[in-house]
């Protein structure tokens, strides 16, 4: 099968170029790489030109006008020009370990998605990786055993294997621990369900509702701990202030069978979309930011 690899970012280059660099010693030619940006700075998109890895694989930016936190949208741009059989949605602050694509590749399985786990890094670490002092993937067992015990990580658990699927298909619809920052979904399930929920304003639980309608849709939760691990560098808190709103929703439709996304795929207009070879990507007939 073949893997797109989604990877949402706005602002924040430095992080994403430690994303990039992890996935360009992985991927290959069954692989696709989309850089979904919500919107970044012209200085923040010139800084990836610049420096991003060569890749083995086809490496594009998808870039639209920045009108606030859309991330669904920025997402599902991603995905509407993926062309796997399967997607894999990452943050651009969330560094993957280095057997992450061989491990989501050997743990996807038709009527399931994929939900990843992450090591959440200190501020003090993640200077160090943004400033390209360090690099995580690579670190040895006693780096992360010292990390833990400076509390610069939260968990060594991805340090352990685990059984391929012992305890990992869930059958019902479980909220906790829900990550869309690492996360694989067979393309064609992602498409019946029509993709992230772009009604859903602000910070919060856009990941949960898709999750919501795969479940109505038949699709079980399969968990990735043990293996599909992140790095997910430090930074502020996003303002939260429809957290409860987008909440609410999702416990809403919990009492539905709804599928669809009432704005995702579907409605993104083809035409608005500039296919091209090249890494930047304008949209909504706008030139980029460059």
């Amino acid at each position: 099968m073949k893997i797109s690899f989604v990877v949402l970012t706005y602002n924040r280059t430095d992080a994403l170029l430690a994303v990039l660099r992890s996935l360009a010693t992985q991927c290959d030619e069954r692989h696709e790489v989309l850089v979904a940006d919500d919107g970044s700075r012209a200085d923040q998109v010139q800084m990836l030109l610049d420096q991003c890895p060569s890749f083995r694989c086809p490496a594009r930016h998808i870039w639209h006008p920045d009108v606030g936190f859309t991330a669904a949208r920025a997402r599902n741009l991603g995905a509407s020009q993926a062309t796997g059989d399967y997607l894999v949605f990452l943050d651009g602050d969330c560094v993957p370990n280095k057997s992450f694509v061989a491990q989501h590749t050997r743990l996807a399985e038709k009527g399931c998605f994929l939900n990843g786990s992450r090591v959440l890094i200190s501020q003090r670490l993640t200077e160090r990786v943004v400033n390209g002092a360090i690099d995580l993937p690579s670190r040895p067992v006693l780096f992360w055993l010292s990390a833990r015990l400076k509390g610069d990580s939260n968990k060594l658990l991805h340090l352990l294997p685990w059984p391929r699927r012992l305890f990992r298909v869930k059958q019902g619809f479980h909220w906790h621990g829900i990550r869309s920052c690492n996360f694989g979904v067979w393309r064609t399930d992602f498409v019946h369900v029509n993709g992230f929920d772009e009604t859903f304003e602000g910070w919060g639980h856009e990941d949960a509702d898709l999750v919501l309608r795969l479940h109505h849709l038949g699709i079980h939760r399969k968990n990735g701990f043990m293996s599909t691990e992140v790095f997910h560098l430090w930074h502020r808190e996003n303002p939260r202030d429809q957290e409860s709103i987008n909440k609410k929703r999702v416990l809403e439709r919990m009492k539905t069978h709804v599928i669809l996304a009432e704005k995702g795929l579907r409605e993104l207009d083809p035409s608005h979309v500039a296919v091209s070879p090249v890494k930047i990507t304008p949209l909504n007939g706008l030139k980029s930011p460059l």
